[in-house]
């Protein structure tokens, strides 16, 4: 069964890592489909807030760019609550109080999130190209496992490699998870790549004013030693300092690795 079959069955979706508006769209108008015919409840995870998703999504938690990881780990202490010795330890030694703190993801969100699903049925977590690039992926997918194995949620991913790398671990005894206890800060101005087709970094307020620049200047974006020139457009649903870079055919190789990047933004002197 393909993705979208498996979320027009649903009635409790939680999304995380994606940024469905521009990167997604077709799982987001899945998404939107399923809500309309299943009442479903729609949890929305990612640090950007998703503006076209506003007035679908039963909830909204924001955490800190980096703590996927964390994020990942709240939800598995959450959600399972039976397993077996092992892997209850694990869960129990967590700390959670750390990793709340650190992603900004509070536990009586996650405690909120459980009750909201008590009387639904059919519940899928969507993993999104954020988790993917994450330095900490192995481990991440290791606790997806679990959540897959001991709650009742269905896991998939919007990767097919990362897909059978999760279906290995759950079908494997597993060996060699990490305890969450460091998770990585990014702190600045930063951005985040979308499939757009126009040659356009959109921001906030909040970002312009961070970067000196100002709707429709010309800007260099720097980091990891490139640089890309794209049309700043400011936008008053974006809250924050991260900001929405499209990635034309010829950026695809700039962005590798994790996907949020610190950058330094300059304005192109005419």
């Amino acid at each position: 069964m393909n993705i979208n079959d498996l979320i027009l069955k649903s009635d409790y979706i939680l999304s995380i890592g994606t940024f469905l508006s521009f990167n997604n769209e077709e799982i987001k108008k899945t998404i939107v489909q399923t809500i309309e015919k299943n009442k479903a409840s729609f949890i929305y995870l990612h640090p950007i807030d998703n503006f076209d998703l506003k007035k679908y999504y039963s909830k909204l938690t924001k955490y800190e760019v980096g703590s996927e990881e964390g994020v990942l780990a709240l939800l598995l202490y959450t959600f399972v609550r039976s397993s077996n010795e092992k892997i209850q330890t694990y869960i129990e030694d967590l700390d959670i109080g750390y990793i709340s703190a650190e992603s900004s993801a509070g536990e009586e969100e996650f405690e909120e999130m459980y009750d909201m699903s008590l009387n639904k049925k059919n519940k899928i977590i969507i993993l999104g190209e954020d988790i993917f690039t994450h330095v900490k992926i192995d481990n991440i997918i290791k606790i997806c496992s679990l959540i897959q194995k001991y709650s009742d949620f269905n896991i998939v991913c919007l990767n097919k490699e990362f897909q059978n790398l999760l279906n290995d671990y759950i079908n494997t005894e597993l060996q060699n998870i990490e305890n969450v206890n460091e998770l990585n800060s990014y702190n600045g101005t930063l951005v985040y790549p979308i499939k757009h087709n126009e040659n356009i970094l959109i921001g906030s307020n909040s970002f312009a004013k961070l970067a000196k620049i100002k709707d429709g200047d010309e800007v260099f974006i720097k980091f990891d030693n490139q640089a890309l020139q794209k049309t700043f457009i400011s936008n008053d649903n974006l809250q924050g300092t991260i900001a929405l870079c499209s990635i034309l055919n010829n950026d695809n190789n700039v962005f590798k690795g994790y996907c949020y990047k610190k950058v330094q933004i300059k304005k192109v002197v005419l």
